[in-house]
């Protein structure tokens, strides 16, 4: 189990049993990693990097991960760049 925090990344490894979802990992996990480090509830979640589903049934060996929300939109923040790079003085 991994979990994406402000403060950097967080691991842990658990014991389920088989046919453990997503969602009842994350549920084991949560006392191990911190009530707060995440939004446990609601943040995107993923296996090796992909994004799933809370209902997806986790296999042996694989790495759940909670990911943290965007902080902003990066094409808006390219976007906006760009726009004041186009209205900088001498160009």
């Amino acid at each position: 189990m991994a979990c994406d925090t402000p403060r950097g990344v967080l691991y842990c490894e658990l014991e389920v049993a088989d046919g453990a979802t997503v969602a009842e990992v994350l549920a084991a996990a949560r006392p191990l990693l911190g009530q707060a480090t995440a939004d446990w509830e609601r943040g995107p979640v993923g296996i090796y990097g992909r994004p799933c589903s809370r209902e997806q049934i986790a296999a042996d060996g694989d790495r759940i991960e909670l990911y943290r929300g965007l902080q902003f939109d990066p094409r808006a923040a390219r976007r906006a760049r760009a726009v004041r790079i186009k209205k900088a003085p001498g160009t």
